[in-house]
């Protein structure tokens, strides 16, 4: 798996990249102009002494720092997620290819494991380093060297665990990013909370504009962050699930496809 490290760090700073112009070019062109432009009127109602619409606008919910932070966050999420799930989808692929043919009946020999294993030597240096090929060499290698079916079974599971750890690793970003989420939010909670408390004079004057204001950054961010959290968890969950899935395929398709043929005279 050495190969596809420096490409897999390189598209997650190219992602990273890639959020942060997005999410920041949707804020400066539309999100913040019109939540700015909601605002000014608000107040120039509140100052002729109209009643001052009070319909909650997305524009507003969206338009500070903190919420710009969650989604840069969250499309970063999404395109970490999306590249492990396509990985896994793309393993699945070689449980159907054949790769060792074995006809019911047949039975597999340890001086047989060199033809067996002709197959999954001749594919591209990436596909053998998919877990399945991975998975049969060692199964193969160990027969030959031990001619025990037994030894061959745990080489099987110990490869197949042994790509689960390593998956479950690889996702240790995106746990991160799901808990710093809601982190953030909650700083735009503390911030909204801080400036309230220092306009609480104002309020004491009878002028709530600003303490409602602040409130609102307050409660917005945490909002914000929450959905966005709650939406990355449900996804971190499917890959992981997607994950799980591959490495149990595989061993139950080396235990059918290939362990059970194995015999010793």
């Amino acid at each position: 798996m050495k190969r596809s490290l420096p490409f897999e760090s390189i598209y997650q700073a190219a992602a990273l990249i890639l959020a942060i112009i997005v999410v920041h070019l949707v804020y400066v062109t539309a999100v913040r102009p019109n939540a700015d432009a909601i605002l000014e009127a608000r107040a120039a109602q509140s100052a002729a002494g109209e009643a001052v619409n009070q319909e909650r606008s997305l524009y507003v919910v969206l338009r500070d720092y903190e919420q710009e932070s969650c989604f840069v966050l969250g499309l970063w999420a999404i395109a970490i997620i999306g590249f492990k799930a396509r990985n896994s989808l793309r393993e699945r692929r070689l449980l159907d290819a054949n790769l060792v043919q074995v006809s019911e009946g047949m039975s597999i020999l340890p001086e047989d494991t060199r033809e067996y294993a002709r197959p999954v030597q001749a594919l591209s240096g990436d596909a053998q380093n998919q877990l399945l090929p991975r998975a049969l060499l060692a199964a193969l290698q160990r027969f030959a060297s031990t001619r025990n079916v037994h030894d061959v079974s745990e080489a099987v599971r110990q490869v197949c665990e042994a790509e689960s750890d390593r998956l479950d690793s690889e996702l240790s970003m995106v746990r991160y990013i799901t808990w710093a989420i809601p982190s953030i939010g909650f700083i735009g909670t503390v911030r909204g909370i801080g400036d309230a408390l220092g306009q609480a004079y104002e309020a004491v004057g009878g002028d709530i504009a600003g303490v409602t204001e602040s409130l609102g950054v307050a409660f917005n961010s945490t909002f914000v962050a929450l959905v966005i959290s709650i939406f990355i968890r449900f996804l971190v969950d499917q890959a992981q699930l997607i994950q799980e899935r591959l490495t149990l395929d595989v061993q139950t398709w080396c235990d059918r496809q290939l362990i059970r043929h194995m015999q010793v005279r």
